[in-house]
């Protein structure tokens, strides 16, 4: 069982790490923007989900091999980067419509799967997240206890506090919908997180092996 003082630190390491911006945070907004708070968060649990395939990884120790994998960081880490200009390509190019009219049609309310899968794939093509865990995790895991309880802990732990941050994230820039009341205005926010997806994707092919954060 974790001790209560290292959950309580883990606890404050977890809520820095997720209210950091990055490209989940970019992708919730951009989703929380386009199809509203709710239908934003099949993007989030597909976050949590790579999130968690993650942390699997390296509870199993497969994450310190692909980290000491030159070729598989890299390969991980263009899919990364190619992804995420993809999404760059796909937000410059969404024309601009009524958006508060949109999230009422079925076509908008037909892409849960869609929208789960990009969230996946955005966090799982992530090789930074990856070694991130690796070098963070082990400060909080007490060697001399079961091992199996501290990581279903720390996943719970991580998965709820990146569901709220995620969820705040999403529901702030759904709040800009008010104020978008011409399709030019839209077009000039889309191209906003157009350009905030190539940053990240930018940063991402930055990252080498052995980086830590």
């Amino acid at each position: 069982m974790v001790e209560l003082q290292l959950w309580l630190a883990f606890l404050g390491a977890a809520i820095a790490i997720s209210v950091s911006p990055g490209a989940g945070a970019i992708l919730s907004m951009a989703t929380g923007l386009a199809h509203g708070v709710r239908r934003s968060y099949w993007t989030i649990i597909g976050l949590e989900i790579g999130l968690m395939a993650q942390l699997a990884l390296v509870a199993v120790g497969l994450g310190a091999v692909l980290a000491d994998s030159v070729l598989a960081f890299n390969v991980i880490k263009w899919i990364g980067v190619g992804y995420l200009v993809y999404l760059a390509i796909r937000q410059w190019r969404a024309a601009g419509v009524d958006l508060a009219t949109q999230m009422g049609t079925p076509d908008a309310k037909a892409g849960r799967w869609a929208l789960l899968v990009r969230g996946t794939l955005v966090n799982i093509t992530n090789p930074k997240g990856l070694v991130f865990l690796l070098a963070v995790l082990p400060q909080f895991i007490a060697p001399a206890a079961p091992l199996t309880p501290q990581y279903l802990i720390i996943g719970v732990t991580m998965v709820a506090v990146d569901l709220v941050v995620m969820g705040g994230y999403a529901g702030l820039a759904a709040r800009l919908l008010r104020w978008l009341s011409t399709a030019r205005q839209q077009r000039m926010l889309n191209r906003v997180f157009s350009g905030l997806f190539g940053v990240a994707a930018v940063a991402l092919s930055l990252i080498r092996r052995g980086a830590t954060a």
